[in-house]
């Protein structure tokens, strides 16, 4: 019988770290390399909220996340500026748990399967090959454009947060606090920007708080920011991806991202790494060849996101333009079917 043979995955985040677990438990070789150490802070919503939650218990880690912190998210609220929207309950309750946890766990876990973890190795670019996937996380814009996204995130103590989840818009953007284990508060922004922001280290909870007078800035005047949770990421690029298309196999946002503003980007990377498990297990022990393989994880990831990124990329065109988004909110409050359809469409 001959060996099984070897997977490289680049990136060691939600994706690539699901994915080595999935593989190591079919006894498939993998390697993942990272450039950074756990356990780290990442720019993150830090609840995953959609069919991921299914991937996880199917792997057995749904239970390890609840050990180490994890809590349930059941009521989410919208506001935007100085206006606060009735407060709605989830179809599917959300869990929460902070990265600086979760990656950590992952890796551990991948680690005690007997997955070969390189911590600090940042992989140079390589030609798309056979057994090597892509998990390096974010796709960056490309070119110079005049507005460029950037996300901005820290937790924070004394936040008297009403609901588990709350979506604040404000000009240019908009912040949303989850609810964490230990009386912590994620707060997590996305902001349009054009130009250089010379003093974002030193202004950075200034962006997070939002302008004076709004709710917001209401709910974090009081807030006690953590400085050592502090990240940032920019050159976001938001526009959907198409898996067939492109020359790589690719997991997670690596593949495409959705806006965050939906809150599905966590169960999506889950979500690719599930669809990437089999055909890459059935190629490392010789039962498929790797384009069928790479073919089969694109048709699958295109499948399942297709409809999901372009219902996202809709609605977020409309949130962040003032009148729709003042209409859509009002309904969305109002009408129990259309909240259900907002949050069934994008997950």
């Amino acid at each position: 019988m001959t060996s099984p043979l070897p997977i490289s995955i680049l990136g060691g985040g939600l994706a690539g770290l699901t994915l080595g677990i999935a593989l190591r438990q079919r006894a498939v070789p993998v390697t993942v390399f990272e450039a950074g150490y756990y356990p780290r802070h990442r720019v993150c919503g830090e609840f995953i909220c959609g069919r991921g939650i299914a991937v996880l218990q199917a792997l057995g880690l749904d239970r390890k996340f609840t050990a180490a912190g994890a809590i349930e998210a059941r009521r989410a609220s919208f506001h935007s500026n100085r206006r606060s929207y009735a407060e709605k309950t989830l179809p599917r309750p959300a869990l929460c748990l902070s990265r600086h946890v979760m990656d950590a766990l992952l890796a551990n876990e991948f680690r005690h399967l007997g997955g070969q973890l390189r911590e600090g190795e940042r992989v140079a670019p390589i030609e798309p090959g056979p057994g090597i996937v892509r998990a390096t996380g974010r796709r960056l814009e490309a070119g110079q454009a005049k507005m460029k996204w950037i996300g901005l995130k820290a937790h924070a103590r004394r936040v008297d947060l009403s609901p588990d989840l709350e979506m604040h818009f404000v000009p240019g953007g908009y912040v949303g606090l989850c609810r964490l284990d230990g009386g912590l508060t994620n707060v997590c922004g996305l902001f349009a920007v054009r130009g250089p922001l010379p003093r974002l280290a030193e202004e950075w909870p200034e962006f997070l708080r939002g302008p004076a007078g709004s709710v917001l800035h209401q709910r974090l005047g009081q807030a006690e920011f953590m400085s050592d949770s502090f990240c940032a990421v920019s050159g976001l690029d938001l526009r959907p991806a198409t898996a067939v298309r492109t020359r790589e196999c690719s997991v997670g946002d690596a593949l495409t991202m959705i806006p965050p503003l939906t809150g599905n980007g966590m169960s999506m990377a889950f979500e690719s790494a599930a669809w990437a498990v089999e055909p890459l297990a059935a190629y490392s022990h010789g039962a498929l060849g790797w384009n069928e393989a790479q073919l089969g994880i694109a048709r699958r990831c295109d499948r399942g996101f297709g409809r999901r990124l372009r219902c996202a990329a809709l609605l977020q065109r409309m949130l962040m333009s003032r009148a729709p988004r003042s209409v859509l909110l009002h309904l969305a409050a109002r009408v129990d079917w259309l909240w259900r359809a907002f949050f069934d469409k994008t997950r």
